[in-house]
């Protein structure tokens, strides 16, 4: 097994026993990358001069037997939408090649208290907007798996390195699957947080308007679940400069066994791949002692329909000028595609879309309570083709309908995890678990149970 095989999980402790050290594993998913790279497009920055450096410094601090970080020497990467000082954030945008950040973001800071190796910095679409990746100023991502299906997205970037094993853990950001998608379709894992678990503040732009902020945030992307484990603990340390920010244990009370199993929200037809890995998850979840009740969910539909308009009021205020100036074809393409099926048309809708978030989020809080843990789809469908969404109208609102639970769920908040369950096709196919707020300790206690194990691509 070469270095940049192993989980971070496994290297973390070899280089804590000195049996690798960090400049070797560094050099080694270096290494990966520049043969694969060039093929994936996944990183579009390197970060190599300056993780060396750091790679030697974790070396310097094991030698004198000083204390090592929870990441120490572990290779990751960065998405290229956060700050991370010295570097242009993007967001996918040739507007934005010029922004260096002065700061880090808390998440990338976090990262680095922890001494993880920053390697490299991820794709992202134009403004982090679709479940695809290309982009006018880095490029288009592919699938390692197969390049004819789509990466994901907005992490579609840090989805196809962690698949490839360019670094071991991929930051993401979440605002409607934009982490559990891209592990869905690379055949990894993902976890989105909860809300106020990981803090998150680009200080290269201003603050972000009410709908973001309530559903937009950091998390992990990795190929073993005890890596989203260590990943979520590193970035969960407290940074009062995100206002969100709570300081809540990553292990809660103790929970009954019981889980609500549903494969086909809102009346959706699922297709029979995500039926059959659905079924397989639930049968070693009983096995393992849980009790599995088969319901109709809490409502998704108005959920989505409300994160829609929020999206669309945001980015009328915010970006609808930038869509025109970037001039880039996707993102001018898929913006006026949501404000077409947004139901958006005046600010009034706004303080009724907010309003009707307590109501949601009050049915779904109690849902959870009386089941711990839903077992539901990621997407209704396998992993889209390559680009799929620009294709038509038809293909558009297909896309949407069929991913519901990606944009639902984040509108109240709540936390989920992609688990993928099966990569014997050309598609992989994988399932979701879904928690209640800063309960992250049951859905990853569920995904050991039911993640089966992986070589890398």
């Amino acid at each position: 097994m070469e270095i940049w095989q192993l989980t971070a999980t496994e290297l973390k402790q070899k280089i804590v026993d000195g049996e690798i050290s960090a400049r070797e594993a560094t050099e080694s998913h270096l290494s990966r990358m520049n043969r694969l790279n060039g093929k994936l497009n996944a990183v579009v920055e390197s970060c190599e001069v300056e993780a060396l450096q750091e790679a030697d410094a974790v070396d310097k601090k094991r030698q004198k037997g000083d204390k090592l970080g929870a990441l120490a020497g572990v290779p990751v990467t960065v998405k290229v939408n956060v700050d991370q000082k010295g570097y242009a954030t993007t967001n996918g945008l040739q507007l934005q090649k010029d922004l260096i950040a002065k700061t880090d973001n808390p998440v990338v800071n976090n990262l680095r208290r922890a001494e993880a190796i920053i390697i490299g910095r991820t794709n992202t679409p134009a403004f982090s907007l679709r479940w695809f990746t290309r982009n006018v100023i880095h490029g288009h991502t592919k699938n390692p798996i197969n390049p004819l299906v789509t990466p994901g997205g907005s992490s579609g970037g840090a989805a196809a390195a962690v698949a490839a094993g360019i670094g071991t853990i991929g930051h993401g950001t979440d605002i409607a699957g934009s982490i559990r998608y891209p592990a869905y379709a690379c055949g990894i894992h993902g976890l989105r947080p909860s809300l106020g678990r990981v803090a998150a503040h680009n200080f290269s732009g201003p603050d972000r308007f009410i709908g973001a902020q309530l559903m937009a945030v950091s998390g992990p992307l990795a190929r073993s679940i005890e890596d989203l484990e260590l990943g979520l603990e590193v970035m969960a340390n407290h940074d009062y400069r995100d206002p969100w920010w709570m300081g809540m244990p990553l292990k809660g009370e103790p929970y009954t066994k019981r889980f609500a199993f549903c494969d086909s929200p809102e009346g959706i037809k699922v297709d029979p791949r995500i039926k059959q890995s659905l079924r397989e998850a639930l049968n070693k979840l009983e096995e393992a002692g849980w009790e599995a009740d088969e319901v109709k969910l809490p409502p998704l539909r108005s959920a989505m329909e409300n994160q829609l308009i929020l999206w669309v009021a945001e980015m009328d205020k915010s970006a609808g000028q930038l869509v025109a100036k970037e001039n880039d074809p996707d993102a001018t393409l898929i913006y006026d595609r949501l404000r077409k099926i947004s139901k958006y048309r005046n600010s009034d809708q706004i303080m009724f879309a907010l309003q009707d978030r307590a109501n949601l989020t009050r049915q779904w809080k109690k849902f959870l309570f009386d089941h711990p843990l839903l077992l539901c789809p990621v997407s209704c469908s396998l992993p889209f083709d390559d680009l799929q969404d620009i294709r038509s109208d038809e293909d558009f609102e297909q896309i949407i309908e069929h991913q519901i639970l990606q944009i639902g769920l984040p509108f109240m908040g709540l936390p989920g995890l992609t688990v993928t369950i099966d990569r014997n096709e050309d598609r992989p196919v994988g399932v979701q678990l879904v928690a209640s707020h800063f309960r992250e300790d049951i859905l990853l206690n569920a995904a050991k149970i039911i993640a089966p194990k992986f070589d890398v691509i």
